[in-house]
């Protein structure tokens, strides 16, 4: 009987340790992480092997070869933006490890767990800290967004050249130019026309579909990272008011104890007098 009984308290006890634990995760901070991670991680991968798939396209059909190494063409601006992916990618995971601690930090159930914590001036900075660092990405995501769309915009045009030209049966005689993309200089002469085997090879080929709804995924990724961090603004201005009514609180709490033992000292003093008064 005694041994069920202990075996009851100590399931209760587990079973209040988890709760515990449990309402001491910040899950709005959790959610807006994996959104974080899920759209870096799309706007990583998928631009990557988009970026690839572009460097291929422009080799077979357009006849584009690699310059030297000292000058900048598309193929050194498609590796800058490969090694611009690696650092976002890094970086965004690091960042989103730091604020799910700000979280952590400043939920009220870890306190509660923990013991009450001594709030200073300097965690409200880092919440502030962490606030304008947010904004500044998320305007930064948003440009991203815009950046992203451009490619998505280009390869729209281009599948849609491939469309009229497999049911055009006039004499018109489409053509795709990369000057009017901005990949190639005036001088050079890249376009390739629907007269063409190259063009049709290109529009039934795997590379442009693939590439096309990479940018496409890419895109999405980003436009999630976007609402990431609008989640994660939401959620550190509510922690940093929290954090401020907590340190007005504590101000007050310090403020009433000292009253209180000034109060007990004034009125063990005059005990004292009165004892040794009557004594």
């Amino acid at each position: 009987m005694e041994e069920n009984m202990e075996e009851g308290q100590s399931q209760k006890g587990c079973l209040e340790c988890c709760i515990k634990c449990l309402g001491g995760i910040p899950y709005a901070s959790l959610i807006a992480t994996i959104l974080l991670y899920a759209g870096v991680a799309l706007f990583c991968g998928c631009g990557h092997e988009a970026l690839s798939g572009t460097v291929t396209i422009l080799e077979n059909y357009f006849e584009m070869i690699k310059g030297p190494v000292e000058s900048l063409d598309v193929f050194t601006m498609i590796d800058i933006f490969k090694y611009v992916i690696y650092g976002v990618a890094a970086a965004f995971f690091v960042y989103g490890i730091l604020l799910m601690v700000e979280g952590f930090f400043t939920t009220g159930a870890i306190r509660d767990l923990y013991g009450d914590f001594k709030i200073t001036t300097c965690g409200r900075c880092v919440s502030a800290w962490f606030i304008m660092l947010t904004y500044i990405f998320m305007l930064a995501w948003l440009g991203v967004t815009a950046f992203t769309s451009l490619p998505v915009f280009m390869y729209f045009n281009i599948w849609t050249i491939c469309q009229n030209a497999t049911i055009n049966e006039g004499p018109a005689n489409l053509c795709l130019d990369l000057r009017q993309f901005g990949l190639v200089t005036l001088v050079d002469e890249k376009k390739v026309c629907t007269s063409s085997d190259k063009f049709l090879k290109m529009c039934e080929s795997t590379e442009l579909d693939m590439t096309f709804h990479l940018f496409i995924c890419a895109l999405a990724g980003a436009g999630a990272a976007v609402i990431a961090m609008v989640h994660y603004l939401m959620v550190l201005s509510a922690n940093w008011a929290y954090v401020k009514d907590a340190c007005r609180m504590q101000k007050y709490e310090d403020i009433k104890s000292k009253e209180e033992q000034e109060l007990h000292d004034i009125h063990s003093t005059r005990s004292k007098e009165r004892l040794n008064a009557y004594t």
